[in-house]
């Protein structure tokens, strides 16, 4: 559900229920300089919920179509409401406005006062209703809030130990990588000193081997 459109739920609902109770008082004033206020009160207050209306109407028309779907629903009523409170608002506004009330009220007496009431309980009810409704929604939607925030501080602790342990293993892999390359330069200096070995020895072998040739010779060739 969009918090957005219970927000606007809310504030025509209270207007709606103002509304209703404004209409109800105009129609039995007889000084016009108060009557022409409040019907301009009236007037302003329908505007307001109008504006009202169409924001409703965008907010719900961008949702999901599951959740579009109740909300349409819902802003029948209200535009239903509000046409009736439209209504009420032309019915004081007429000439006749006031001998018709005066004799709606002869006539019925103290059961249109009670049907009124009656009326506006029943509004203020609705609307009580629905405001508990919405908090519910927003308590929930809340609940549903921190627990995703838990939730997302959890796998960023979880992200966080394992980026340590890469870190860690990187620096191992970085250490054994230089005990290679050393162990690489050893060898090689070794592998250098033994080449160097064998030649040393092999010169020396060769300059014994033509020494004791040329004794031989001497000795054979000259005793």
């Amino acid at each position: 559900m969009s918090e957005v459109f219970e927000g606007y739920e809310r504030q025509y609902c209270e207007l709606s229920a103002n509304l209703s109770r404004k209409c109800n008082s105009a129609a039995v004033l007889s000084d016009q300089e108060q009557k022409q206020q409040k019907l301009s009160e009236i007037k302003a207050g329908i505007d307001d919920a109008d504006v009202l209306i169409r924001k409703m109407d965008l907010e719900a028309r961008s949702l999901q179509p599951s959740v579009k779907a109740v909300l349409l629903a819902k802003l029948r009523e209200y535009k239903s409401d509000l046409n009736q409170l439209k209504r009420e608002f032309k019915r004081v506004t007429s000439p006749n406005a006031n001998q018709a009330s005066r004799e709606e009220l002869l006539e019925s007496g103290n059961a249109n006062v009670h049907s009124a009431s009656a009326e506006q309980r029943e509004r203020m009810a609705m609307s009580v209703e629905r405001l508990n409704e919405s908090s519910d929604r927003i308590t929930e939607s809340r609940r549903t809030i921190l627990e995703t925030e838990e939730l997302g501080i959890s796998i960023l602790q979880d992200l966080h130990q394992q980026r340590e342990t890469l870190l860690h293993s990187h620096k191992k892999l970085h250490g054994v990588d230089d005990a290679i390359d050393k162990s690489k330069k050893v060898l090689t200096a070794m592998s250098r000193r033994m080449t160097k070995h064998k030649w040393i020895i092999g010169s020396t072998i060769g300059a014994l081997i033509f020494a004791i040739l040329l004794i031989l010779y001497f000795k054979l060739f000259h005793s």
